[in-house]
């Protein structure tokens, strides 16, 4: 049988690393080793980040309707609880994008929240 040699394939994963790897600082971008190590590091960090971007949107939003439901008289719980009573089906992105775009009409919202009876 012929004996296979893996220099073509071995050289692919190697610029395939080093190109990863580019602008980072000294041997990271230079050495397989290193680089390689880096890459994997940074591709970790990456899935990471992008889960906790969704956490950190979702915080935000929440922070951005409280503050506009307490400008109209009301806490963000006894808010969301009140749109959920009145069959309001709307995210919470969208709340916040009103809340800073569209005062008058998070105000009526606020208002339809507060006629609504307490359960």
């Amino acid at each position: 049988m012929a004996r296979v040699k893996r220099a073509v394939n071995a050289k692919k994963k190697h610029n395939k690393v080093l190109k990863l790897a580019k602008g980072y600082r000294g041997a990271k971008s230079k050495l397989y080793r290193t680089a390689n190590q880096a890459v994997m590091k940074s591709l970790m960090y990456s899935y990471i980040g992008r889960r906790l971007k969704k956490r950190d949107y979702r915080k935000l939003w929440i922070a951005r309707i409280n503050a506009a439901s307490r400008a109209n008289g009301m806490s963000y719980s006894r808010f969301i609880s009140g749109l959920k009573n009145a069959g309001i089906d709307i995210n919470r992105k969208m709340l916040a994008e009103m809340a800073v775009n569209d005062a008058q009409g998070f105000s009526e919202l606020v208002s339809v929240v507060k006629n609504q009876p307490a359960k």
